[in-house]
């Protein structure tokens, strides 16, 4: 079921993002064009959890399945090296909202501050480079503003619901008692809201209590959580 649902969501985000590049003009006047530039940038955010449930080993049984699933994933995201995202995720998890945790910004709070550095420190020299050449020889086939707004934008908007839902809101300070070791808030429950946000990330203690449930199962642990634990 995992392997599925993660082949599904890559299925997805691909089939939308040729669409828009070969079929949907770059019209201002038109309400199709945010629909699709939203649309593509929830997509790229699912491609991001996929690659994430990838190392939690939550996609397949198989260490290789869920290797490959999690290298694709990143790569298609935004040519992410999947090996620095499972080591720096497993610091995540290992001293949340610490010295040590390489998504925590401990000498700021301010969000775009702390988003910069988050986005800094998973950008890679070979990323770059990958990402200049793909954008170079889409401009062969693809009208340069199509590529801007339908592969580029919905990169962004991607990577800032994942730290807006996933790293800033859950795990800013003030620290408190009641989020315990993990040092992280969940979402308040409403899992249509929670899936819109984030795919249930939002419900980000839970998936620090249970880190191996896959996303789509996020939901079902809301109950299980000790009481107390703020929400956002």
């Amino acid at each position: 079921m995992g392997l599925a649902i993660a082949l599904t969501v890559i299925f997805l985000w691909l089939a939308h993002l040729v669409y828009v590049l070969t079929s949907v003009p770059v019209d201002f006047a038109s309400p199709l064009l945010y629909l699709h530039v939203s649309l593509q940038g929830y997509l790229y955010t699912g491609l991001f959890i996929t690659a994430h449930d990838a190392m939690h080993g939550s996609v397949s049984r198989s260490k290789t399945v869920n290797t490959v699933i999690g290298t694709v994933a990143s790569i298609l995201f935004a040519a992410l090296s999947y090996s620095k995202l499972r080591t720096n995720h497993s610091l995540h998890h290992g001293y949340p909202a610490q010295d040590r945790d390489p998504d925590y910004c401990q000498r700021s709070q301010n969000f775009f501050i702390w988003w910069g550095t988050f986005l800094f420190r998973y950008a890679t020299i070979l990323q770059i480079v990958i990402m200049a050449i793909v954008f170079n020889v889409l401009k062969l086939w693809i009208p340069e503003p199509s590529i801007w707004f339908f592969w580029v934008v919905p990169a962004l908007l991607g990577s800032f619901q994942l730290f807006f839902v996933g790293t800033y809101l859950p795990h800013r300070l003030p620290h408190t008692e009641a989020m315990g070791f993990h040092r992280a808030r969940t979402q308040r429950k409403n899992h249509f809201l929670a899936m819109l946000s984030c795919y249930f990330f939002g419900y980000h203690y839970e998936h620090h209590e249970w880190p191996t449930i896959p996303w789509w199962q996020l939901y079902r642990t809301k109950q299980q959580k000790p009481p107390g634990v703020a929400p956002q």
